[in-house]
């Protein structure tokens, strides 16, 4: 072999030699940086397992707990550990204000059955809620209980030629009880409710007539059976019924005439 070929083998090993130690870290390396992990401390609190409207009725379907971060946390969520049987207890409160998906419960936007405003969360759309003095002659006794079908009866004093006499008619038709004073269900097993007054779930047009009814004499309320409460019946109950375009129909010696009320 020539000599020149031999020193370029040499040279040849000698730089592979070189870029080998190099390649296998022959050289200093930096120290590695540690990663530190910070544990962030977590808390369960009660949110909304679904999109809860307006009005709606809250039951277990609709809350759950979720881990929440205790720095993100405000004062007005509920934490399980303040609360552990929260989802017991709003069980059929009522969403004054409408939640979306995972948002945290507050109970200022709430209704519960013994708080302010739950009547209203309650009636449904387009009715109103008018009170009616009642007693126990004029209550069946005391047998009315809040979610109750009743009649509303009117009896008025008559005086024409023939002299006085008395007259009553059935004003309105199977009329949902609300509440009987302000016990809005039924409470401790109880059976009997003799109350002072009676809340009734009327429309606009139903008001009107019972708020006139109200003017001509004594309002009575007879009690529906539970067998037929669910019939619809609009007589002498609609809106645009003649009685409450024009006034309310009087029953005289068993003929019906229509009176205009002033």
């Amino acid at each position: 072999m020539k000599p020149a070929r031999i020193i370029v083998l040499v040279i040849a090993l000698a730089a592979g030699g070189v870029a080998a130690m190099l390649a296998g870290g022959g050289g200093e390396q930096k120290p590695q940086e540690t990663v530190k992990v910070v544990q962030v401390e977590m808390v369960d609190v009660l949110v909304a397992k679904t999109n809860i409207g307006t009005g709606q009725k809250l039951s277990p379907a609709e809350l759950q707990w979720q881990p929440w971060p205790v720095t993100a946390v405000a004062p007005t969520f509920i934490r399980k550990s303040n609360m552990p049987d929260a989802v017991e207890k709003l069980t059929g409160a009522i969403a004054r204000y409408a939640f979306v998906l995972g948002e945290p419960i507050n109970e200022a936007k709430l209704i519960k059955a013994d708080g302010s405003g739950f009547m209203a969360a309650i009636l449904p759309s387009g009715m109103r809620a008018v009170s009616t003095e009642i007693s126990a002659e004029t209550g069946a006794g005391g047998f009315i209980l809040p979610n109750d079908r009743v009649d509303v009866l009117l009896t008025r004093r008559e005086k024409d030629d023939k002299g006085d006499h008395f007259v009553s008619e059935t004003i309105l038709r199977n009329i949902r009880v609300l509440a009987i004073d302000q016990m809005i269900g039924e409470k401790d097993g109880q059976k009997v409710v003799i109350g002072r007054t009676a809340t009734l779930e009327l429309s606009p047009g139903q008001a009107e007539t019972l708020a006139l009814s109200r003017q001509q004499g004594t309002m009575s309320l007879a009690l529906r059976s539970l067998a037929d409460a669910k019939r619809t019946e609009t007589e002498g109950s609609g809106e645009d019924s003649p009685r409450n375009r024009r006034g309310i129909n009087l029953l005289r010696y068993g003929v019906g005439t229509t009176t205009s009320v002033k």
